[in-house]
């Protein structure tokens, strides 16, 4: 009786564990998820390439290693083109400091050569008292006494002395260091 009851409960259990439902494949989000089970699943269907061909769980692993592969590609280039764009701007910042340094220049050079023209010519003052300056004429007579022209100050003195040359140029080296900085950063 024992033995009836010992073989019917085994029946039964074989009958229920072949009713039960097989468990669905692993799908490939949770292949993406858990990259332990990805790998050992690639390795599993790369021993026997012919028979795992089209078995569900390898479909998922390989769909999931391509979508792996596109998602480090799109990192990938949103790098590059990061990348891309800061150099762009550290060019655009050369090209603007390179066009203000010809800008100060030939400031600097109209400057230069107003100062030497104002010094060739006085200036007479008005004779009739309103304050403004009247340049002399060729049949006009040089008054005794002249007022000096007004003394140059600030960056208009620095660039009739000469000095806006060499900070354009360190302007220029720093801008420069700063490109070889950012070319110099590992990937």
């Amino acid at each position: 009786m024992k033995f009836l009851l010992v073989i019917g409960s085994a029946c039964g259990l074989f009958l229920l564990a072949a009713c039960a439902e097989e468990q669905p494949p692993v799908s490939a989000s949770q292949f993406m998820e858990n990259s332990r089970l990805l790998e050992a699943t690639m390795v599993r269907c790369a021993r026997n390439r012919s028979e795992t061909k089209y078995d569900a769980e390898c479909v998922n692993a390989r769909d999931a290693v391509n979508r792996l592969e596109a998602a480090n590609e799109r990192d990938r280039r949103e790098q590059l083109e990061a990348q891309s764009e800061s150099k762009r701007q550290a060019l655009r910042r050369t090209q603007e400091a390179a066009a203000e340094a010809r800008r100060r220049r030939l400031e600097a050079q109209r400057l230069r050569e107003e100062a030497e023209y104002l010094g060739l010519f006085e200036e007479v003052p008005a004779a009739n008292g309103t304050g403004q300056v009247v340049a002399p004429t060729s049949n006009q007579a040089m008054p005794a006494t002249t007022t000096a022209p007004a003394p140059v100050t600030g960056e208009a003195a620095r660039s009739i002395d000469g000095d806006a040359t060499p900070q354009t140029a360190t302007d220029l080296n720093a801008i420069r260091e700063e490109l070889r900085r950012r070319q110099e950063i590992p990937e």
